[in-house]
């Protein structure tokens, strides 16, 4: 009886911890942080430029909390915004997602589109995500309106970075872009954006939804002075301190989130601001949009 009674409780116990951990990361999931970011990329004596990083938000048109934090950034004003992808988890999000951008719409933006931007999310094993990929895509689902989503920016102004490059100036800045289709679904085509970055652009800009190597490998050989990506979700579900257990792709987890070096260039990994409405935590991983000001190189010491 005393065993018996004995492991009855740890069982408890255990079940009350598991029950705490998903209440405190369904509250996590809700906590939207801006975090702000310097990165020294710019010709000597160029004023800062502020780019809004947004990535992952997955939104679902009834998340009216998230939708209100969107609107709100409009506050900040930046100069570029940069979207790479997974905007939307459902098919009737495009219209609420345009209404809280708002006036970042009237700002010079660039955009590339992730997995969830085309095509439904279903409900998985949420331990899967943590297994080693096995290469499986979901694509036999229906489609989400991404042309749609893609026409609404375009329409606005922002430049579709889809497997292409682009010029783009900013306050005096002529930035070169190169961006690739999502390499998670393995729709990227490097070839079709291979070649050095142009050397008389201030700034030289790779956009990418998912990290993976060979892509940032391209673009850090190509003389890009940063890469901006998401995917992670900064590994959502954390340990203590924010340490991440998986990238979901091959980028190694002590990079899932933050500012970072690869090679010789920059690499900013956004956590992003959502997740798969059937598994909506975070733990140790608050969801973020990221202002970036870019300052001239002199200002890093290496």
């Amino acid at each position: 009886m005393g065993l018996a009674r004995l492991l009855g409780g740890l069982a408890a116990t255990g079940v009350a911890a598991g029950a705490g951990l998903g209440a405190y990361g369904l509250w996590e999931a809700r906590q939207y942080t801006l975090r702000e970011v310097t990165v020294p990329v710019l010709p000597a004596g160029a004023d800062p430029l502020r780019v809004l990083h947004l990535s992952d938000i997955h939104l679902v048109p009834t998340q009216q909390r998230k939708l209100d934090w969107l609107a709100g950034l409009t506050l900040l004003r930046p100069d570029l915004v940069v979207d790479t992808g997974d905007n939307i988890s459902h098919r009737g999000s495009v219209g609420p997602l345009l209404d809280a951008f708002g006036a970042l719409l009237d700002v010079p933006g660039v955009f590339v589109h992730g997995s969830n931007d085309y095509y439904e999310p279903r409900l998985r094993n949420p331990l899967k995500y943590l297994l080693p990929d096995d290469g499986v895509r979901h694509t036999n689902v229906p489609q989400l309106p991404w042309r749609e989503l893609s026409a609404s920016f375009t329409a606005a102004g922002w430049t579709n970075l889809t497997n292409t490059r682009a010029r783009v100036t900013v306050k005096g800045i002529d930035i070169a872009f190169a961006g690739v289709d999502d390499p998670h679904l393995r729709y990227d085509d490097l070839p079709a954006v291979a070649g050095r970055a142009p050397v008389d652009a201030d700034l030289r800009l790779g956009v990418t939804h998912a990290p993976y190597l060979r892509v940032l490998d391209q673009f850090a050989s190509d003389g890009y002075d940063a890469i901006l990506a998401g995917h992670t979700h900064g590994g959502q579900v954390c340990l203590p301190g924010g340490r991440a257990l998986t990238t979901n792709c091959d980028l190694d987890p002590a990079r899932a989130r933050g500012l970072h070096r690869h090679q010789d260039a920059w690499l900013h990994v956004s956590a992003g601001l959502g997740s798969s409405p059937y598994t909506r935590i975070r733990v140790a991983c608050r969801p973020e949009a990221t202002l970036l000001t870019l300052t001239p190189r002199a200002d890093y010491q290496s």
